[in-house]
């Protein structure tokens, strides 16, 4: 067997999910340089002839279509039932899939099937060596499954030595995606539904399904105005919001912000938040926890506004200004609208 790697791409409807398409992007680069194929698979209904184009330029040398009545929306027993019995066929050595409500899932179900392992809400994946000197073997090529452990002061890297396939979930926004431009085969197949899945797997049936749009779009800001516990109050955070006004961006903040009912949950950054990727990332009153940091640290510029001049954020910014938010931004405000006009 050729153990490729395997991407599940979730679907709404008949669009692809931005984060299957991450991770599509990540899974061709660990599928060269294990020098194996890249392999997809999407389940819906009604979605033949609607998905490939979603898929197939991100480098995918085939795809697995399975359509069928009641594959859409998602219920966990079909969707594991098609997983389990593909990989049985196929071996993969590597499954990833988004760390999504439906991720979170599906993951666990498909890998304790399999009894093999999965690592949730990683940040980093590579491909490494590993010796097990207990057992006096040295294994090759391995997933190396890497993310924040112990409430996140140390990040650990996880490896799966003998167990097949490797699975991971990962979040949205934290892997780029981008259109592949090398040779791939783009193979499309339609399996059966039935000679994959049991009929007891459509017991459940999903009467209504309603999926909320998000508020605003933190994860495709240029420029995001993020606060901390350092603000100090929710009236403070008003002044984040003009100036994120000001500037076209958008506002997020920190786990403390959020838990002293500052903010609102959905603009959490980091490891229990979402990633941004911004052009501008302004950190006011933010400490800088591993958490935190492992959600903004691919921003472009990095400025910190903090009255702690050791504040460990200071070390990741490209700017650091020392003084209190009620100073500081009231300035900012000020000075970008004389500027601006």
């Amino acid at each position: 067997m050729a153990n490729n790697v395997f991407v599940y791409c979730e679907i709404e409807g008949t669009q692809v999910q931005e984060v299957s398409q991450e991770l599509l992007t990540k899974g061709r680069k660990l599928a060269n340089e294990l020098k194996v194929e890249l392999h997809a698979i999407v389940a819906g209904t009604g979605i033949k002839g609607k998905v490939e184009d979603q898929i197939l330029p991100y480098g995918v040398d085939k795809l697995f279509v399975f359509d069928a009545k009641d594959l859409f929306p998602y219920t966990s027993a079909p969707h594991t039932d098609i997983l389990v019995n593909l990989f049985k066929e196929e071996q993969p050595q590597i499954c990833l899939m988004g760390a999504t409500v439906i991720g979170r899932d599906l993951g666990p179900r498909v890998s304790s099937s399999l009894t093999s392992g999965l690592t949730a809400d990683c940040t980093e994946l590579e491909i490494g060596p590993f010796e097990d000197k207990k057992a006096g073997k040295t294994y090759e090529n391995l997933l190396y499954q890497i993310r924040p452990a112990f409430g996140g002061n140390i990040v650990a890297t996880i490896v799966n030595p003998d167990h097949r396939p490797q699975m991971a979930t990962v979040r949205s926004g934290v892997m780029q995606k981008a259109l592949y431009d090398g040779e791939c085969r783009k193979e499309v197949v339609y399996p059966e539904v039935s000679k994959y899945v049991s009929p007891e797997a459509f017991v459940v049936k999903v009467l209504d399904h309603h999926v909320e749009a998000a508020k605003h779009n933190l994860k495709g800001a240029p420029i995001v105005v993020a606060g901390g516990y350092g603000v100090g109050s929710k009236e403070n955070f008003d002044m984040l919001f003009e100036l994120a006004k000001v500037l076209h961006g958008e506002v997020g903040g920190s786990r403390a912000a959020v838990d002293a009912g500052w903010l609102d949950h959905d603009r959490q950054i980091g490891q229990t938040g979402v990633t941004v990727h911004p052009k501008v990332y302004i950190a006011c009153g933010i400490s800088g926890q591993i958490q935190h940091i492992a959600g903004m640290q691919d921003s472009g510029i990095i400025i910190s506004v903090n009255s702690d001049p050791d504040a460990p954020i200071n070390k990741i910014a490209d700017y650091v200004i020392v003084g209190t938010v009620e100073e500081v931004v009231p300035k900012l405000i000020k000075y970008y609208k004389q500027n601006s006009k």
